[in-house]
């Protein structure tokens, strides 16, 4: 681990989560699908080594120069390393069995996918790390069972918990172990309903201490998590876009910050609407029209990115044409259920709708500019309704969620999402869409608010409060997960890839000048995981049906009956857990994402081979049975050593010809053809 330190060089997923850690020390506010943990203490480990938050982190294969990123790249290595004695005191816990923890930790001391994933700027040792604490911290309290509420006891239950916060701070696919500690919980609350001899007082105890120390605790501090989140990234940056618009008041920097505006809605306002999908834009006019072709030759309407005066618009009475900024006329307030026209201020074309369809959505209506100097038809008119509020309640600024509805067709006003050709200047299309749905495509609320006859109130009435910008953060991360897709070039896997090591990542370099880095994880390691798998399997089966049909096992072999089938089928369900939802996933996945899987299969590979080889010395006399154990286990050892000899440059670095090539001197380990080393 410790050559890290000689690769000055920034790689891969770096690029991301390196200026992550960098927008923590500027305390500039930006958007990532994961919560806040991992990214947090990258930006801690770099502050405190000295790191100063002004490397770019542009693209892979740029040189660090004088910037300090050994802290980060430090803090990353280290809590990787802590995953060999993590494994070992796991395997040593269940299997009572010093060769059994000696394999498993033998397996990611020489995994060359361990090791590369560890000795950069990334969440996944990090994960990994609080994961295999929560795992060892749930065996640790379990083999204190004969001492409830003990010192010990309290002290790996609660450390359970906040292993488990730790896991889900840092990616949401720390839930998989919450799953796996939760049934653990619930199978040991099972036993002791069993137990007769507990009264329900001492039950109920029980239940409460799990409860506090695996429920609370860990939402505790989740939330706190998010807390420090909030109040260091306080600066206006890159993230903005993707939140609300009351969010955005929040943050030093943003044109919302620290400004006053009227707080209801009035007819002749002058205002912008935002819509609430991800990164959805301003509802947007300008004189271009659609080409010919594109539904009806009208005005253009779309959603933009960016502040601008074509996102101005005047809401109007629909049957009236009337100046309500006349100081002449009354104050009259919008309300739920009014019906409405949208004057757009730089074009005076009212926003209109029909059936034609929409240039980019099939079956949806085309969204238009129509009309002169405000007058139009009754395509123009708009119902105005607030989420969750009554008719006749007023609208507010920033915090009122607003749908509008064309009142000829039925249809609702949204952004579907798509870029416009160059026609539409690769603006987003907006299209009133007849399929009634609560979706943030279809939900705006108004931004800015101009009218000189109300009064002004300050942004910070309306800065939303701590559980609802922590509500609204989990809803952004959670489309953004889910809309993640693979970029252009980009190479991504799938979920039966993984376990047979089919293809692995390019950490850095392509070309033969280049210092090469390659994620995969060492075949002879990865290979013999997933025979184990197999191997388990059909022990397990054995070992079962033997019991169930009465065979007489011996106490040894009871013993390891115990280990196999308890120890080993926690590993295993580990690895179920781990592994098999990804199939569910729409988003787009990575080598990377088997990693904390392979921590499981590595542990039950250990005890399997453990018990497999102590099973077959049993059935020997003393002498050569032991001497099977003996070289079975050296063998293995040997095997897992010598594969990572050959396999080493994979995460240290290739330089010369690529493997392709058969004057490479990696050229016989491409084993298969898909691995691009």
């Amino acid at each position: 681990y410790v050559t890290y330190i000689s690769l000055f060089f920034f790689s891969w997923d770096e690029t991301h989560f390196g200026k992550m850690g960098s927008y923590y020390i500027n305390r500039t506010f930006f958007f990532d699908v994961h919560p806040p943990l991992g990214k947090m203490l990258i930006g801690l480990a770099g502050y405190l080594s000295g790191y100063n938050g002004t490397f770019p982190f542009q693209k892979p294969g740029d040189r660090y120069e004088h910037h300090n990123y050994i802290g980060m790249r430090g803090f990353c290595a280290f809590l990787g390393s802590c995953l060999v004695p993590f494994a070992y005191l796991i395997v040593l816990e269940l299997s009572k069995s010093l060769s059994a923890a000696l394999l498993a930790a033998s397996i990611l001391i020489f995994d060359t996918g361990c090791i590369t994933l560890s000795q950069y700027i990334l969440l996944d040792p990090i994960l990994m790390f609080f994961l295999m604490g929560a795992v060892l911290s749930m065996v640790k309290y379990n083999s204190c069972a004969d001492r409830p509420f003990s010192a010990p006891w309290w002290f790996w239950l609660s450390l359970t918990g906040v292993n488990l916060a730790g896991a889900i701070g840092v990616k949401f696919v720390g839930l998989f172990v919450v799953l796996l500690v939760g049934l653990n919980t619930v199978y040991d609350l099972w036993e002791l309903l069993g137990d007769l001899s507990l009264s329900l007082v001492t039950l109920g105890k029980h239940l409460l201490a799990r409860v506090f120390c695996l429920i609370l605790l860990p939402l505790a501090l989740y939330t706190a998590q998010f807390a420090v989140h909030f109040a260091v990234l306080n600066k206006s940056g890159p993230g903005d876009g993707f939140f609300s618009s009351a969010f955005q008041s929040r943050l030093i920097g943003n044109n919302l910050h620290n400004v006053s505006i009227p707080e209801h809605l009035a007819y002749g306002s002058v205002i912008t609407m935002k819509n609430l999908r991800m990164a959805g834009g301003y509802l947007h006019s300008h004189w271009h029209l659609y080409p010919e072709g594109v539904g009806a030759r009208q005005q253009q309407v779309t959603a933009y990115l960016h502040k601008d005066l074509n996102n101005l618009w005047v809401i109007k009475k629909h049957d009236s044409n009337t100046d309500h900024l006349d100081p002449s006329c009354s104050v009259e307030f919008v309300r739920h259920g009014d019906v409405i026209r949208l004057e757009h201020k730089e074009t005076s074309r009212n926003l209109h709708s029909h059936q034609h369809e929409a240039p980019m959505t099939r079956k949806h209506f085309q969204v238009t500019g129509y009309g002169i100097n405000g007058t139009g038809d009754a395509n123009d008119f708009w119902r105005i309704e607030v989420v969750g509020r009554k008719a006749g309640k007023r609208i507010k600024v920033l915090r009122s969620q607003i749908r509008l509805t064309h009142l000829a067709t039925g249809c609702i006003l949204g952004s579907s999402g798509k870029t416009l050709p160059k026609w539409g200047w690769e603006q987003v299309e907006v299209t009133c869409t007849p399929y009634v749905k609560e979706t943030p495509n279809a939900l705006w609320n108004v931004e800015d608010h101009i009218n000189p006859k109300l009064p002004n109130i300050s942004l910070d009435v309306l800065k939303p409060s701590f559980p609802e910008i922590l509500l609204e953060s989990h809803m952004v991360m959670i489309r953004g997960n889910s809309g993640l897709k693979p970029k252009e070039n980009e190479v991504t896997s799938k979920p039966w890839h993984w376990p047979i090591n089919y293809q692995g990542l390019r950490f850095s370099g392509v070309n033969e000048t280049d210092h090469r880095v390659y994620l995969l994880g060492n075949p002879v390691v990865w290979w013999l995981n997933l025979v184990t798998i197999g191997l388990y399997l059909l022990m397990a089966t054995c070992t079962i049906v033997a019991i169930k049909r009465g065979v007489q096992l011996t106490v040894e072999f009871k013993e390891l009956s115990e280990v196999l089938l308890h120890s080993g089928g926690k590993m295993m369900l580990g690895w179920l857990l781990h592994y098999l939802p990804f199939f569910m996933m729409g988003r787009v996945l990575y080598f990377h994402h088997y990693f904390p899987a392979m921590l499981f299969s590595s542990m039950l590979t250990g005890i399997t081979w453990d018990t497999l080889l102590k099973f077959c010395a049993g059935c020997l006399s003393c002498s050569v049975g032991k001497r099977v154990y003996t070289y079975g286990t050296l063998a293995l050892m040997l095997l897992i050593v010598y594969s990572f000899y050959l396999f080493h440059p994979l995460s240290y670095g290739m330089v010369g010809p690529m493997a392709s090539d058969p004057n490479s001197p990696m050229a016989g380990l491409r084993w298969l053809e898909s691995w691009e080393f």
